[in-house]
């Protein structure tokens, strides 16, 4: 069986936080329902889009799930949502601060009607503090959170990061809450409200950049470009080979040891680079000799080489080589799906359970596609009931 089997899960939320957070669950099993207000989800609007026209982002979050057009500004699409989170285990969502709640649709108002249901809300700054209330998206949280000033290099501009880390590792963080509070239910019989704000799930990742700072009582950069985030490691950065990039990095004394064995250099003889504390006082120094010696190998050579002798490293990839990547395709984590309507890629899953196969993702449905599927079996409607519904633009 499947890790989630048998968990209901009602995803009220947009772009990628609550998305993500439940698409992990439909991966263990849990059945999905993914509501949208009538205009749908902004990201199927996205103009990156697959062969068939569907949003290439919104089918990586939201493959697997059912899905329901449900206006929750309407008393009755209000009724309906409490009607589905009576038999409903969790809820996700991502809304704008306080709107389940005028709604009233907040955990106090589901949990009376669902005792048993586990509220997952993902917000950006969380329920209380100065910030509580304000809006957030990935890029706003990395620049409100410092992840902005301690991305890019000393003499250069705040730099968002590539990915959009905030969502995704909140998204995993809100997953570890809500497995948290089912585990719980099972030896209380009731649910709880689980929190996760943007900002909190992306401070921890600042621990070396903090650590840094308070070390050197200010004195630290804020932005190390590759280098260290506290500037406690050398060589720790991503040296120039013949035909690209490598990252190469030498936490203890023995690594560095190896390294210089490798290189031959009569520059790193001596005491000079002996132990971390000097090779982090001459970081340019070092970095110079070892790029002397990485700028004549290609880097699938050099991560040969240093991969022999245990040394920490790896290639600068680009997209394409990581699509392409054997590593990746036998892992799954990006999937490649054929069904009738043709062949679309979709996340896989990044959790392994050894007794829990990975459901594998069907293709996202369209808007609403599954309204009337979901209001006759899951809540019993008729279809004249249904029809009302629909005249009223409810769903």
């Amino acid at each position: 069986m499947t890790a989630l089997e048998g968990v209901k899960v009602i995803c009220v939320g947009q772009f990628y936080f609550a998305p993500y957070c439940s698409m992990l669950m439909a991966r263990l099993g849990a059945d999905v329902i993914k509501v949208e207000a009538p205009e749908g989800d902004p990201y199927r609007r996205l103009p990156a889009v697959d062969k068939d026209g569907t949003s290439v982002q919104f089918r990586f979050l939201n493959s697997g799930k059912r899905t329901i057009r449900l206006d929750l500004k309407s008393p009755a699409g209000q009724e309906v949502l409490r009607d589905l989170a009576r038999n409903a285990d969790v809820v996700v969502q991502n809304l704008s601060p306080g709107a389940m709640d005028r709604f009233g649709l907040g955990y106090e108002q589901l949990s009376a009607v669902n005792p048993r249901l586990i509220m997952a809300s993902g917000t950006g700054f969380g329920s209380f503090g100065p910030y509580a209330g304000e809006p957030a998206m990935d890029l706003t949280i990395q620049a409100r959170t410092a992840v902005m000033s301690t991305t890019g290099f000393e003499d250069g501009p705040p730099i968002r990061t590539g990915p959009s880390v905030v969502d995704f590792m909140a998204g995993t963080h809100l997953v570890a809450g809500v497995l948290a509070a089912l585990y719980q239910r099972t030896r209380t019989g009731r649910g709880q409200h689980v929190e996760v704000s943007l900002q909190d799930a992306i401070i921890p990742s600042l621990t070396s950049n903090i650590a840094g700072l308070i070390n050197s009582e200010g004195a630290s950069p804020e932005r190390t470009g590759n280098r260290h985030g506290g500037m406690a490691v050398a060589p720790y950065n991503a040296y120039a080979a013949s035909d690209g990039w490598i990252t190469v990095l030498c936490p203890t004394d023995a690594h560095w040891r190896r390294l210089c064995e490798l290189m031959k250099d009569p520059a790193t003889e001596g005491s000079r680079f002996a132990d971390m504390k000097s090779r982090c006082a001459h970081m340019d120094e070092v970095d110079a000799v070892v790029t002397r010696w990485t700028r004549t190998r290609s880097k699938d050579d050099l991560a040969r080489t240093l991969k022999a002798a245990k040394i920490p490293c790896a290639p600068v990839v680009t997209l394409p080589e990581l699509l392409d990547d054997p590593h990746v395709r036998e892992r799954g984590i990006l999937r490649t799906v054929t069904d009738e309507q043709g062949t679309f890629t979709t996340l896989g899953s990044p959790l392994f359970l050894s007794d829990s196969p990975m459901v594998e993702p069907a293709r996202s449905g369209a808007l609403g596609e599954h309204t009337d599927s979901v209001l006759a079996d899951d809540l019993g409607m008729s279809p004249d009931e249904i029809a009302k519904l629909r005249d009223a633009g409810v769903i």
